[in-house]
Parts: C-alpha cells; structure tokens; sequence
C-alpha cells in the first residue's frame, strides 16, 4: 500500500483550522460590524467553527488536497465545505443557546468569507508553481494544438503540472470556424484545420513558426490530415498525436497517470500512423443485421491466424455466436487469435483447430463433427512472389482448399459461406491471383446453383484490395526499413494499389454476408446469377508517394535522410490492380461502400472437374500442365514472362 503524507495532512489541517477560526471575526466585521460579543462567547464559538469546517471537510477530503495542482474540483469541494461549515455552526450556536449576530443573513456572509479564505492559498499556490515552472530548465519547444475541444484542454492542463514543461503552447486550430478568435487557457484559436497553410505562413512571417504540431483529437484523418501534413513538410514542421482524452482524463485520475513523483509528465507524443490518411468517413452498416446472421449460431473462421481472418474471428465473436471455431494450420498465429478471443471474450464458447484446408479427409471429418452454420473462409496463399516461386502450393491451398472447404461446408447443410478473394484475380498476371480467379468461379456455380434452385447453401464472394498492415504488406515492409535507416525499396516509380484499412475491410465483408446470406428486398438482382460482391476502396494509392508520406511521417526527408530504391516488377507483378473485369461491369448496391460485379458464371460441376485435374498435376509435380489447365479456365491470365523460371523450377529443371 502506498505511503500517505500525514505532516503534509495535518499541515493543511492546521492552516484551514486557523483560517476557519479567523473567518469568524472577518464575517462578524462583514455582516454586523456594531455588534460584537462578550469575551466569554469566543473560545466556545471558535472551537465549533474549526469542528464545523473539519467535520464537513473530512468526507470531502479537503485536508488531502494537494494545494499545487488545485483545480475546479476541488476548488468545488472547498464552496461545498464552506457552506456546509457556516450552517453547521450557525445550527450549533442555536443548539447552545448562545449569543447570535443580529444579521440573519450571516450564515451566507460566513460561507463566502470562509471560502474565499479557504481558497485563497490554494490559487495563490497554483499561480506560484505556474509562475516558476521551467525555471532553469530547458527552453520548452513552441507546439501549435490541432483540436479545440476537450483533447486541448486536458493536453495544457497536463503541460501546466509539468516542473520543466517540454512544450509551450504558441496558438490553436479548431475544427469548426465559431471557434476562431476565442482563447482557451489564455491561448488562441488562430483559425480552423483548413487554415493550416496561411496559419503557418503568417506564423513563419513573424518568426514564431512552431517547433511542432500536436493533434489534440482524433477527428483530424483522411483528406484533412492530408492536407494538414502537406502543410506541415513545406514547412520542415514534424507533427504528432498527443495521447488520447480518456488517458488524460482529470476526472477520473487527476492527471496522475501523466504526471511522475518528480512532477514530469508522461505525455508521450506519438507519430501519425500512416493508416489515418486511409481513414474514411465510417460507413453506416446493418448491425442488426450482423447480429442476426451471427447470434446463437456456430461460426467457423478458416485462416483465422491472418490479418483479415483474425479480425473477422474478433469481429464475429463480438456478435455473440454460439460456439466459433478458429482453424489455421499455423500454431502460433492460432494460438495468439485463440488467447485474445479468450481475453477479450471468455463466455463465447470457441474452440481452436490446427488443420490444412488441403486436407480432404480431416476437413470433411471436422466438418461432421461441427457442423458450422456459417463459414469465413479467409484461409489463403497470399504473396504473390512467394507463390510464383512455388506456383503448384498456390493451387492447392488457393484453388482445391477453396473448394473442399466449400463442398464440406455444403455437405452437413451450412447456411452460408463467405469466400474472400482478392483484386488479383481481375485480369491476372500472377498465379496467386489466377487462383483466387478459379476459387471465386467455383464460389460464384456454387451460389448461382443454389439461388437458382431455392435451397443449398449460399456462397457469397466478397473481393477487395491490401489491407494496410496485413502480413506481408508494404507498410511492414517499410517500417522495417525505416527502423534500419533505410533505403525503402519500391518495386516501381507507378507503382499503384488500392489500401484499405482491415476493420473497414472486415465490417464490410459482415455487411455483404448479411446481403448474400439472406433472402432480402433490396439484394441486388446480380446475386442471383452469381455476383461478387467488391467493396468500394477510393482511389489506388502510388507505393512511392506511401513511400515518402512514412517517410515525413517518421520526422525525417525523402532522398535526403532516407533512400527510395526502385528495384523492378516481380515475378507475377502487374504495375496497378484492377477490382473489376470488362466484362464484369460495377453495379451500385443499396449500402454505402458495397458494389456487385455482374457475374460470369460456369456449371460448378465442370469448374470442380477443372479443378481437380489441376490438384491432380499438382500433386505429380506436374507445373506445366496444371498451369496450361490454368490458363485455359481464366481466359484472362496474362503470365508474365518473369513467371517462366517458376515454373521450370517448379518441374525440377534450371531455369
């Protein structure tokens, strides 16, 4: 148990004792200056006034109050102690029978005397410590606040506790123009987010350019920030975050999580994450409907160690499924989604699976024994230099896992399974993306057969972009490079492809579920002849211009400080991802950040046919017929000469 303070308890005691007993004599001056009692009425009189403020102040903690960090609170609980003091001995004096002054309004002019008495110290304290703090001490640096609520208002009361304040507040940006020309704490608000640019310029002009930019809220991402940061680098001026409202929360802390036993605070500004440019206005989605399709049903999640299933395992069991199964053929990653679920959801039954998608027989088994109603299937070979290197893996788990995960699911009767695919697979030039192509045609027979003919399962497929982030994405890759100095390595100086954040990915993969799963009035009419549901990712981003935005991100410059190397296309790569085939035009849907592709569709028999021909090449080592296989079921694949090699080694032969 931590130590009180008990001289620094009594100390205050005896103060307020006395300030208690001289208030006694200030009021009588104030409220009835001709009257004043005998000798013999005093000792009595003052001893009840010093009872009477102790006895309303203890179960206020007056006494424990710290004089230097005195705020509205406790300012509040001295008027309360006051108050409380002036009736109670205006109550005792009545109760004794003894002398009182003529003014019946002295109980009020004793509670302001008092209080005022009492609070004096406690502000000149406060002013005093204010006065002195850095004296001796480093220069702070001059910051300008981005944000006028309550992220500014915490972040300079936290600074003002400081002894030797790394920061000096120099001005404020608000998010909404009534705020501009008001002044919080003694600062002003300089103008509004979108004044950055002439804000800095003027700021510059007068020679008090801020060493730093400090976002005080949460709400400045996406196109703003953008915006706010190119601002800021024309300028050489780094910008950070400051920790979150509820971690500067003086309501319920004080402040004290901030502040250490030497006064110093903990405001450990972070650097803006490269995922808040992406961040878009939050789009509206069914959740009742996703309780619906997920409450009290069993819930299995392939691939549930990867980024998107992951966040699919968390997101699901949020929904309250009645039992989810986790299976990935990955211990570790099985085991960290697996100990987090248990953490953050320890009454969702769950259970997890260490198997291979690859493996009929075990699926199959599994598949009995469960009986899922509802399947995510995430589980895939993601990486497409990994799978040019290795083509006949990429077929097996991509292709022939997506369909016996598929026709194990429809065997013991699921409801639905969602199938995430990919970008890759429009107008593939890589295997991974042909793959997935061939997985989403299998998807696509499956579901047309089963809208066309009433019952059976539905398959629902949902294709997106990267996902900011994910294992084996280019943001890793560059903070990795960063963390060593450098260079960053782009493959291409145009380099393009669609980023999305993975929760964003996610809840929109549960709203198109919702769509698929369920016979609704507003499902779009491409569904039933086998649509792909594509989630609306804005505008394809240039890795090179992510590059050198992580860069600026990190306080430092691009080509100056840090390299971009540009090392060449990829076996597989194609320079821009595309999210819909020409012949596959985009329909807009009832829900924001949702589109169908309209179908091309195949008899899943043949598709299963085809498949199973190319496992079969696959498991004898056959690459170059499980690719020609390939080509002649995705039309559309465009192997790129680099994938030669591959598939040379893939047979065992030089390249």
């Amino acid at each position: 148990m931590a130590r009180r303070a008990p001289h620094r308890i009594l100390l205050n005691l005896l103060i307020d004792s006395l300030i208690a007993a001289a208030a006694v004599p200030a009021a009588l001056l104030l409220a009835a200056p001709g009257a004043w009692p005998g000798a013999g009425w005093w000792p009595g009189a003052l001893a009840g006034a010093v009872l009477a403020l102790q006895a309303v102040g203890a179960p206020l903690r007056v006494p424990q109050q710290y004089w230097r960090y005195a705020g509205l609170r406790d300012l509040l609980g001295l008027a309360a102690a006051a108050a409380g003091g002036a009736l109670l001995f205006w109550g005792g004096l009545h109760l004794a029978g003894a002398w009182r002054p003529p003014n019946p309004a002295f109980p009020l002019v004793h509670a302001l005397a008092l209080g005022a008495m009492l609070g004096a110290p406690r502000v000149a304290g406060r002013l005093h410590h204010a006065r002195h703090a850095g004296e001796g001490g480093m220069e702070p640096q001059p910051v300008l606040l981005v944000g006028a609520g309550d992220g500014a208002d915490l972040f300079i009361r936290a600074l003002a506790q400081e002894r030797a304040p790394t920061f000096r507040v120099v001005g404020i940006l608000s998010l909404r123009s009534r705020q501009t020309g008001r002044r919080i704490h003694g600062h002003p608000i300089l103008g509004t987010v979108d004044d950055i640019a002439p804000v800095l310029e003027r700021m510059r002009a007068e020679g008090r350019l801020p060493a730093l930019i400090v976002l005080a809220t949460p709400q400045v991402q996406g196109l703003a920030l953008e915006r706010l940061l190119d601002a800021a680098d024309r300028h050489g001026v780094p910008v950070r975050r400051a920790p979150s409202v509820t971690a500067l929360d003086p309501a319920a802390r004080r402040l004290a999580d901030q502040i250490g036993p030497a006064g110093r605070t903990r405001l450990h500004l972070r650097p803006v994450a490269i995922e808040d440019l992406l961040d878009r206005p939050q789009v509206p989605l069914d959740r009742e409907g996703m309780a619906r399709l997920v409450q009290g049903r069993r819930v299995l999640v392939t691939g549930a160690g990867g980024t998107i299933g992951g966040e699919l395992a968390r997101q699901v069991a949020a929904l309250g499924p009645a039992q989810l199964t986790l299976l990935d053929h990955g211990e570790y990653v099985l085991y960290e989604i697996d100990l987090e679920l248990r953490e953050r959801h320890p009454d969702v039954p769950r259970r997890a699976v260490l198997a291979d998608i690859r493996d009929e027989g075990r699926i199959r088994r599994l598949f009995e024994e469960i009986r899922p109603e509802l399947v995510f299937h995430a589980a895939a070979l993601k990486h497409v230099p990994m799978v040019e290197n290795d083509p006949l893996e990429g077929l097996l788990t991509n292709a022939q896992g997506t369909r016996i995960v598929a026709d194990a699911a429809a065997a013991v009767g699921c409801r639905a399974m969602v199938f995430i695919s990919t970008d890759k697979a429009v107008n593939p030039t890589s295997v991974m993306g042909a793959s997935k192509r061939l997985a989403e045609m299998y998807c696509q027979a499956l579901d047309m057969s089963a809208r066309t003919g009433g019952r059976g399962m539905r398959c629902v497929t949902v294709r997106f972009g990267n996902v900011l982030g994910s294992t084996g994405s280019v943001v890793p890759l560059f903070r990795r490079q960063l963390e060593r100095g450098g260079p960053l390595t782009v493959t291409h100086p145009d380099m393009r492809r669609y980023f999305m954040t993975v929760r964003e990915a996610v809840g929109l993969v549960l709203q198109a579920s919702v769509i698929g799963a369920e016979d609704r009035a507003d499902q779009p009419p491409e569904l039933a002849e086998g649509g792909i549901f594509v989630l609306d990712m804005g505008k394809p981003v240039k890795i090179v211009d992510l590059a050198r935005r992580m860069i600026r991100l990190a306080g430092l410059r691009p080509e100056e400080d840090v390299e971009i190397r540009f090392t060449g296309l990829r076996p597989g790569e194609k320079l821009y991802e595309e999210l819909f085939h020409g012949q596959e035009p985009p329909r807009p849907t009832a829900f924001p950040g949702l589109l169908v592709a309209t179908p091309r569709t195949a008899d899943p028999a043949l598709v299963g046919r085809a498949i199973d021909e190319i496992a079969s090449a696959c498991r004898a080592g056959h690459a170059r017929a499980a690719l020609a296989q390939l080509g002649r079921l995705v039309p559309e694949f465009d192997h790129n000469a680099d994938s030669a090699p591959a598939a040379a080694r893939a047979e065992g032969r030089a390249p």
